[in-house]
């Protein structure tokens, strides 16, 4: 392999790079000729996952939780990620919109209004009339529950542990440095690669899906603006395009292609917002940010330990509780994202404190993700109707955005849109918006997964970064054009059952933090040299 790489004009660990495309193509062609069997074979796995170990996951997370905000209180957080005398390399705005628009921004574009409306019109907790008040608050905490704070764990934790070991400790960026402490030179074996492999598939596999989901939501856009059939032909020319700039911005690298993106994109994502704002509702809107603060904070530790005990479970028929079916499973998709997400916030965040990363990592974009909620997601509300008082003064005009959510939820935020000045114009920017996110994942995750097979910081060749972006692009092609829904569908299934390892593998890296903060010559003032990977062996 190594005179292949060679051949080839690769700088990368030749044995993770083949080994996770020769895993990529084989299990993709195995999808593409039967994935009906796959489904089924992943479905029971899922299903087992979720019912016996959905209580793991969401103590888990709130494990992560603690465990960062006690390492970021403590005396380790004045801690740099990097010599004692380095300091940050992007300034605090380009820092936060490059790890937003790599993370979630495209969730909250797909989620923004479809969630809190699917609660509001279904409430998961019992007792609660579908679109009353009550159920209209719950359904603002239960969406920034899902997409505030802990997914921002689940992002947090793996990235701080790359962080400190790669930048403190000089070790390769790769997921396997991370257990150096306890694994000592195993990480440049077989087990380190066995585990550097499925990061990079998992990212692959991951960044695939989300893409073939956001053409779907582009799509719908662009049939809304147009009225373009919304089919096969549609959301491959648009995953063409997405792939097509994606590679444009791989090529120019993370300082001038996603730095751009993400800065381009947050300030279009923020226009959006504050026009929604301002020709919305607007007072009704400022009093529901302010009132989501409350709601969330006061009803978090609920939500946060809830595991839906007294659902009657029944994984043959998919109904094991509505947790099983949301937040066990977001949870378990999520940490499938984990190890590229969280180094690529590594790779941006050299240089700030432990307290700093946590800090800002997890508050700031859980804080715009609440603003974000608040705005979209009570005006979605308003407008279908809250209370049965407003929804019989509305008359047919009520529940139009529910109903939309029902049959489609890629046009959830493009139906809500229509009830805006500028329908055209705002639909729009809004597909841009969109397109620039899942352009945005894609390359970032195309240089992460670089630099995980590299165990570098530098960019390999061009052709080995534009490979991995071409991959991305081509695999959600070919589950949209060979495989159809039930390819996507099998494959949701898949990461799912991914997840338990790589959960499993994220819960180790607090002992081994814990452990590397140990070496460490600190006290409450100053801080002595930095550790050495020697130290483990004394």
């Amino acid at each position: 392999m190594d005179t292949l790489a060679r051949r080839l004009g690769l700088r990368t660990d030749p044995t993770i790079f083949f080994m996770s495309a020769g895993i990529m193509v084989a299990f993709v062609a195995a999808l593409i000729v039967a994935p009906a069997p796959i489904g089924d074979m992943f479905a029971t796995g899922r299903a087992w996952i979720v019912t016996n170990l959905g209580w793991f996951f969401i103590l888990g997370v709130n494990a992560w939780l603690g465990f960062l905000i006690w390492v970021a209180a403590s005396r380790f957080g004045h801690i740099r990620l990097g010599p004692r005398d380095s300091r940050p390399e992007y300034t605090n705005l380009s820092w936060f919109t490059m790890l937003f628009a790599g993370g979630i921004g495209t969730v909250l574009m797909f989620w923004g209004v479809a969630e809190p409306i699917s609660h509001f019109s279904a409430p998961p907790l019992p007792g609660v009339e579908p679109y009353s008040a009550a159920a209209a608050k719950d359904a603002m905490s239960i969406a920034i529950y899902h997409l505030g704070l802990h997914t921002w764990t689940i992002f947090t934790l793996p990235g701080l542990a790359f962080a400190y070991f790669i930048y403190r400790y000089d070790l390769p960026i790769r997921v396997s440095s991370v257990f150096y402490p306890l694994l000592k030179d195993g990480i440049y074996g077989p087990v380190g690669k066995t585990i550097d492999i499925f990061a990079v598939l998992g990212t692959l596999f991951g960044v695939a899906v989300s893409l073939g989901l956001g053409s779907s939501q582009i799509a719908a856009g662009l049939s809304e603006l147009f009225g373009w059939q919304d089919g096969v032909t549609l959301k491959v020319l648009i995953l063409s395009v997405l792939t097509a700039v994606a590679v444009v911005s791989i090529v120019a690298g993370l300082d001038s292609g996603v730095k751009l993106l993400s800065n381009i994109n947050i300030g279009l994502a923020v226009a959006l917002m504050i026009f929604v704002l301002l020709t919305g509702s607007t007072l009704f809107l400022l009093r529901g940010i302010v009132e989501t603060f409350g709601l969330y904070l006061s009803n978090l530790p609920r939500l946060a330990f809830w595991n839906d005990m007294l659902a009657d479970g029944n994984p043959v028929t998919d109904d094991w509780g509505w947790q099983g079916g949301w937040t066990v499973f977001y949870w378990a998709w999520t940490v499938t994202w984990s190890p590229f997400i969280g180094l690529f916030v590594a790779r941006i965040s050299k240089g700030r404190t432990i307290r700093e990363f946590v800090l800002g990592v997890l508050l700031a974009p859980s804080l715009f993700t609440l603003i974000w909620f608040a705005i979209f997601g009570w005006q979605a509300m308003e407008i279908d109707g809250i209370g049965a008082a407003a929804r019989a003064a509305m008359g047919d005009s009520a529940g139009q955005i529910s109903d939309a959510v029902a049959e489609s939820v890629p046009l959830a935020m493009f139906a809500f849109f229509e009830h805006f000045p500028f329908v055209p114009l705002v639909q729009g920017l809004a597909v841009v918006v969109v397109a620039i996110f899942f352009a945005t994942s894609s390359d970032s995750a195309s240089l992460v997964i670089d630099m995980l097979c590299t165990g570098d910081s530098k960019p390999g060749p061009v052709r080995q970064r534009v490979f991995w972006g071409v991959s991305e692009g081509l695999v959600a092609v070919m589950l949209i054009v060979l495989a159809g829904d039930t390819g996507i569908t099998a494959l949701q299934q898949v990461i799912t059952v991914v997840g338990l390892p790589i959960f499993v593998m994220v819960c180790l890296m607090i002992p081994s933090i814990i452990l590397g903060l140990q070496q460490e010559e600190i006290d409450h003032i100053t801080l002595g040299k930095r550790p050495t990977v020697a130290d483990f062996e004394s």
